[in-house]
């Protein structure tokens, strides 16, 4: 498994924040490598929600179905498959000074022959997780100047 983990500081309040990244369809907004998100489940996020994401990998779009498997105040829990991985991210956001503080991880899982391959292809993994954090922060911190 490759783990990755990342947090950031914004200065929208916890609630807010969390409020926007739990729903998940928002992704595309700030994360670069994840062009769409479709919500496949009606109504508010909830336990079970699906969603259609489609990630930018190495130069290749790859589908994924994604799943809510946690949500709490302040936690939300996803795992994402296709044919070749599975995705669980998990984000946190708790209240620090007059804004938040977001935790992202998220591990991969490489199903089948490239199993063997997740040592060589933590750096690429690891690639994805800057712009994105980049992207919560920008995208949180417009949000509170409003």
């Amino acid at each position: 498994m490759i783990t990755i983990e990342r947090s950031v500081r914004s200065s929208l309040d916890a609630k807010s924040a969390f409020a926007y990244l739990s729903a998940f369809e928002h992704t595309p907004e700030w994360d670069p490598g994840t062009p769409v998100v479709n919500k496949l489940s009606a109504g508010p996020v909830a336990v079970g929600h699906e969603y259609h994401a489609e990630a930018e990998f190495r130069g290749k779009r790859q589908a994924l179905t994604y799943r809510v498997l946690e949500l709490s105040a302040r936690h939300i829990k996803l795992r994402g498959e296709n044919k070749s991985v599975v995705s669980v991210d998990t984000i946190e956001v708790t209240p620090a000074d007059a804004g938040c503080l977001v935790k992202y991880t998220a591990e991969f899982t490489l199903k089948g022959l490239l199993k063997i391959a997740e040592p060589f292809m933590k750096p690429a993994f690891q690639s994805l997780a800057d712009p994105a954090m980049a992207g919560i922060q920008k995208a949180l911190d417009s949000r509170a100047s409003q």
